[in-house]
């Protein structure tokens, strides 16, 4: 759409939609806080579509202590062990006016703007619970109401009718702002057309724990659900919320890493069958707080379920595209809208559905996420990792046995760029012939003994260039407690031999000419994992271990 109307003519209203659960158990419905900005057209009898965020942040957030995560790994069973005691975090309103970088460009064409703040935080009541399913509902309520399936007030009391409402809606935001349209997406709720999750969330189980193992949002170690929530609780009345927060800190559970119902109810994954918004995903490939798994898996279930889909990967981090590609990012969003918010068929939904950044800036457009054309390229360690083995697609040799000992005291960065360590392994193919693309999911199946009962598990993907300075492109973790299920901790026999999968983070990386890729394993990942004592020895059979990556142009290309 064109811009049509004048955003400093926009009428903005505060009202409260009711939402149907009593998440802080006060007897009454919560309530959710809601700024309406709409053109002023609307006073007079023009309907218009909407563009919603839903949000956490509005209000700002609370100081809050994170876990420390220098502790010893749980062994099943052993007595006396306890968890340890204890953020794009952007602020974007003040306590009268909600704001938005989006605000004008939307108003000027024909949108309304609503702003909702999520349960527990600012002016809504209830609890802040971190995903769970009374936040969905609370931002779900304002779609209801724009729809007329739910009720809204005035401060003053007087009932608020979207009467301005076309009933066609988007949700859009980063991080916490974009995981809520997941939620609500995924109730199927009537109305809400298309969403924009840009840095979202999934699943939120994939977010602090991978595979069995405690891992943080990358430069948040030691954040949890629980810290989280109490960052984001912000209502005037806190007193009502104390219980189910402290509750959060036991059911999350920072001892076994397991799967359980407290995280099953935050995984939208559950739930992708309902969702039929069209969705325009935005992720980083450099995103270590909210990372690639939670985009890439949510994108290829949609994929499945045959729902409109299309996604953005560019080469920063936890960011919003606005920031890096603002002119032709503004006009995918607006084509995006106009198709599903204003019924024009302007043919977005017929064009490349993946729009990648590659590692020079420039931007290419494709059929599919991952790269058509990509195989999986099966790879084996050959001996000498304590320095620099080697990576084959050729006969295994052997069966050679090479150990680490765990020193979670060092970084993966300065144990990828050793030129030798007993903390680590390492294995290099050869350095490649022309340019190599890994686009999809690498995997290590790794045959490992441990010579005690709890471990860390780290896997990382680097490229090292011809001067020997080394990069992680990707890594992955697991506890191997949790080989057999993410929801059950199966002990660890010290001297046995265990097959553990370590699924890294998804990626879509060019290893120039002239590079070598590489794998790296170690146990414990500073910046990431739980740190126990330095100590723990792991040994790898080469002869029973596999690494799968998917290469654009497989096998083929790899040998190129």
């Amino acid at each position: 759409m064109q811009p049509v109307y004048d955003p400093a003519q926009a009428v903005r209203e505060d009202l409260f939609v009711t939402a149907p659960v009593d998440s802080d158990r006060d007897g009454k419905d919560d309530q959710v806080h809601v700024q309406v900005v709409r053109p002023k057209d609307t006073e007079r009898g023009l309907k218009v579509p909407v563009v919603y965020q839903a949000s956490p942040y509005f209000a700002g957030g609370n100081e809050v202590a994170n876990h420390n995560v220098d502790t010893e790994l749980y062994v099943p069973e052993a007595p006396g062990h306890r968890t340890a005691s204890g953020d794009e975090r952007v602020l974007i309103a003040n306590d009268q006016k909600i704001s938005w970088e989006y605000e004008q460009y939307l108003l000027s064409r024909g949108y309304a703007v609503v702003y909702g703040e999520s349960l527990g935080t600012g002016g809504s009541t209830g609890c802040p619970t971190t995903g769970a399913e009374n936040e969905t509902i609370g931002a779900r309520s304002v779609v209801d109401w724009l729809n007329s399936r739910a009720q809204a007030h005035a401060p003053d009391g007087a009932e608020v009718r979207a009467d301005w409402s076309t009933g066609q809606t988007a949700m859009m935001g980063v991080s916490y702002n974009g995981t809520l349209p997941n939620a609500v997406a995924s109730t199927g709720v009537e109305g809400l057309e298309a969403i924009v999750p840009i840095g979202a969330i999934s699943n939120w189980y994939d977010y602090y724990r991978t595979d069995g193992a405690v891992v943080a949002p990358g430069g948040f170690q030691g954040e949890d659900a629980d810290v989280l929530a109490k960052y984001v609780h912000t209502r005037a009345d806190r007193e009502p919320c104390r219980a189910s927060l402290d509750q959060l800190t036991v059911d999350q559970d920072r001892v076994t890493g397991d799967y359980s119902q407290f995280w099953d109810e935050r995984n939208y994954l559950n739930d992708v069958g309902n969702v039929h918004a069209a969705v325009l995903s935005v992720h980083g490939l450099n995103d270590w707080n909210v990372k690639t798994r939670q985009a890439a898996q949510w994108y290829e279930a949609l994929r499945e379920q045959g729902v409109p889909h299309k996604i953005w990967w560019h080469q920063s981090g936890h960011t919003d595209p606005l920031n890096l590609r603002r002119d032709e990012w503004l006009r995918t969003m607006n084509r995006w809208f106009t198709k599903y918010l204003f019924d024009q068929d302007n043919g977005v939904d017929r064009e490349p559905r993946a729009t990648v950044q590659r590692e020079d800036s420039s931007w290419t457009e494709e059929a599919e996420w991952p790269a058509p054309g990509t195989g999986d390229v099966v790879v084996r360690p050959t001996p000498g990792g304590g320095e620099r083995g080697g990576l084959t697609t050729g006969q295994s040799y052997g069966r050679a046995v090479e150990g680490l000992r765990d020193d979670a005291t060092q970084t993966a960065d300065s144990l990828a760029a050793a030129p030798s360590s007993p903390n680590r392994l390492a294995y290099f193919a050869e350095p490649a012939g022309s340019p190599v693309r890994v686009s999809g999911t690498v995997r290590a199946n790794l045959a490992l003994t441990f010579d005690r009962p709890a471990a860390n598990v780290t896997a990382l993907l680097v490229d090292q260039a011809p001067d020997g300075t080394t990069s992680i492109v990707t890594r992955g973790w697991a506890d191997p407690q949790n080989r057999e299920a993410l929801d059950r901790t199966t002990p660890i026999e010290p001297g046995k031999t265990y097959d553990i999968e370590v699924a890294m983070q998804p990626d879509d990386y060019v290893l120039p000419a002239g590079h070598r890729l590489g794998v790296v394993l170690l146990s414990s990942d500073h910046d990431f994992t739980l740190r126990p004592k330095p100590g723990v020895g792991i040994e790898l059979n080469l002869e029973r271990t596999r690494i799968s990556i998917p290469v654009v142009g497989g096998v083929a290309a790899w040998r190129s």
